[in-house]
């Protein structure tokens, strides 16, 4: 990584109140280049507190667009960090309109021009496209990062149809306890406590809200912008990894955008491809961003619209490991999507009728969900799985390149009325290791749509497709592709009543496609090497991560107990520790999910999560704490969720709620 110390421009910061129009404002942070006239403004809009959580990230890039000429702007939504107002659900009509609101006051201001671009990792990369398709007129182009285009079948909630376990409650839990922080009373002053009680008075678990909507209805289409893609008439620039769950939108949003938009999917987890998190390898995306919004907000001819439409990694194989620094691979270029490059080409399975049932523990060697970039977040071997799943074998004789989004077809008998099916695609080396490539899911009830709930008729025999996610992978000649298909994947997904009764795989009818690309068509068009520039940032901001001498507890533990059958899984996603600001603010989080389950029953099923936070600023005497506990059960007919929170200012409790909710199980 290299540290950038010298700019075009010279820059200023300033910490900022932005009004919106019912009074309400919202804290914002600005970075500008010193010029004579006005410039384009850059905007990223998110919950995270730009005064602590973000601040270190935000340094790294914020500073650097400034350097190069734009004004870029960090704002809190409504009701988080220091920002006005009450909380509310994610991606609300409210936050939506307050975005809109805020390009518009960006525009007016006269060191902007009028132009605005809108970025972001996530959260941001998700309200960056939904405000996108409200079109407000000076929003001139979007880079949109580890975002998605469908938030129902391609976020933290569900998959394929299914419950998402491992995120879904993870995630809740996750929110409650930031949006039960307080302001800081060096941003707000005295207000900080009433601002601060009147948000905990309006907190509700989101876990009730996502639960409450099991199959793809009015709720999930809000935000989503692959409702209406035409209503984009930003240039995108869109941003993905393999190892980051929602790379499948970049895929989608090339298909689909009618204007500008250009894809980029490196091997990359959930960060932002220039932090060197692993897998690498890290890439200048503060340069290649930057060819971006000089093409679109200050009109220069930067090459980028010469580059091809999508520019992937494709990695070469690799033994199975939890972490890899960087991932062997290159870069191929493609003009369009589907690609001219890519044919389906089908593997049918083979063999008698088998059947699947595996224990509810299949999937405990998933890895996480959303990795991050540490040690234990991806799939160790997966013989273990294999053992517990039905597995199909296909030689391959010669280089077999895979990119895009494989499907299965499988025909199926299942004895109930409700079940999962999981299918997962690994390359097997010659010493039989297992590594797992990709995977995908099928709620049996949703097999006629996501949107509606179509029980199998117990004993029925019937085909169903569906996708899983894309990938781009090359398997070497002498290793072997192997589909793995089980009924269980815990904790990922949420198991149905009746589920460890499985089902029966037919192989005559069934089948594996794979997207295979031609090698010959490496780089796309012109076909030019496809090259980065090497990651460059800002100087940081400075934080101290103070060391301890406690023993750190590993980031996922799997404890079996033999005698009563039972299963857990221990995970610390490892957020941040213990952080001192160059500011004098003290920042301490603590978290903890823990999945356990009985290997014979899928009622067993059980989710908890804890939260511990305390900020703190020992010049103001101000010390304040959040803790939350979160468990997420279930009976054949419902789920259980129970939430509390405690709030302290000092040895005060200022805030203590309990909520107990029993939910149908409609779908889920």
């Amino acid at each position: 990584m290299q540290i950038r110390t010298s700019f075009p421009y010279e820059t200023t910061r300033e910490d900022i109140r932005i009004p919106l129009p019912d009074g309400t404002t919202l804290c914002a942070r600005v970075w500008r280049p010193v010029t004579d006239g006005p410039v384009p403004a850059l905007l990223e809009y998110l919950p995270y507190r730009l005064t602590d959580w973000t601040a270190p990230r935000d340094w790294q890039r914020h500073p650097w667009y400034a350097g190069h000429g734009y004004a870029s702007v960090r704002v809190d939504i409504r009701g988080h960090g220091n920002s006005e107002g009450l909380p509310g659900d994610e991606y609300s009509a409210t936050e939506l309109a307050d975005g809109v609101a805020v390009v518009d006051w960006l525009a007016a201001q006269p060191w902007c021009d009028g132009s605005v671009g809108m970025f972001g990792i996530s959260w941001g990369g998700f309200n960056s496209l939904q405000i996108a398709a409200l079109a407000p007129e000076p929003l001139k182009a979007v880079v949109t990062v580890c975002s998605t285009d469908d938030r129902y079948d391609n976020d933290v909630h569900y998959m394929g149809g299914s419950v998402l376990a491992v995120d879904m409650h993870a995630w809740a839990s996750t929110m409650l306890a930031f949006v039960s922080r307080p302001p800081d009373p060096v941003y707000v002053g005295d207000a900080w406590r009433e601002l601060w009680a009147r948000r905990l008075a309006a907190v509700d678990p989101f876990v009730h809200t996502w639960l409450g909507h099991q199959t793809r209805d009015a709720y999930w289409r809000h935000g989503s912008v692959c409702e209406d893609y035409a209503a984009i008439k930003a240039p995108v620039l869109a941003v993905g990894g393999w190892h980051d769950p929602y790379r499948d939108t970049v895929l989608r949003l090339i298909e689909h955008l009618p204007g500008p938009v250009r894809g980029l999917i490196g091997p990359w987890s959930h960060q932002y491809p220039d932090r060197g998190l692993p897998p690498g390898p890290a890439i200048g995306f503060l340069q290649e961003t930057l060819r971006w919004w000089d093409q679109h907000l200050k009109g220069k001819d930067t090459g980028i619209m010469t580059e091809p439409r999508l520019r992937s990694y494709v990695t070469a194989a690799h033994p199975p490991a939890t972490v890899y620094a960087e991932l062997p691979g290159r870069w191929v270029g493609d003009p369009s999507w589907p690609s001219p490059h890519v044919a389906s080409v089908p593997y049918a399975l083979g063999g008698a009728p088998v059947i699947v049932r595996s224990p509810q523990h299949t999937g405990l060697d998933a890895g996480r969900f959303f990795p991050f970039g540490n040690d234990a977040d991806l799939p160790p071997d997966q013989r273990d799985e294999d053992a517990k799943s039905a597995c199909f074998e296909f030689e391959v004789p010669d280089d077999v390149w895979v990119l895009g989004r494989p499907r299965v077809r499988l025909r199926l008998t299942c004895p109930v009325e409700r079940g999962q099916v999981v299918a997962r695609l690994c390359d097997v080396a010659p010493d039989g290791a297992s590594t797992l490539v990709t995977r995908g899911v099928l709620n049996l009830s949703a097999r006629h749509g996501r949107d509606r709930v179509s029980h199998w008729p117990p004993g029925a025999t019937e085909t169903v497709e569906f996708d899983l996610n894309g990938i781009g992978y090359a398997f070497p000649a002498g290793h072997r592709i192997r589909l793995a298909v089980s009924s269980a994947y815990w904790p990922w997904i949420w198991p149905q009543p009746g589920s460890d009764q499985g089902f029966t795989l037919h192989p005559e009818g069934s089948a594996l496609e794979l997207p295979v690309r031609a090698r010959e068509s490496s780089y796309g068009a012109g076909e030019h090497p496809i090259t980065f520039e090497p990651p460059e940032q800002a100087p940081p901001l400075g934080v101290v991560s103070p060391g301890t001498l406690d023993e750190q507890r590993p980031e996922r533990l799997v404890v079996r107990d033999v005698a009563q059958g039972t299963w857990r899984l221990q995970v610390d996603p490892r957020y941040g520790g213990t952080r001192i600001y160059p500011d004098g603010l003290e920042f301490t989080e603590d978290a903890l999910e823990t999945y356990t389950i009985d290997a014979a029953d899928p009622l067993s099923a059980r989710a908890d999560a804890t939260w511990s936070i305390r900020l703190h600023r020992p010049d103001l005497a101000w010390d304040t704490s959040v803790h939350t506990t979160s468990s997420l059960t279930c009976d054949a007919t419902h789920f259980v969720t129970v939430d509390e929170v405690v709030c302290r200012a000092g040895d005060e409790v200022v805030f203590h709620r309990t909520w107990r909710k029993r939910i149908p199980r409609t779908a889920g």
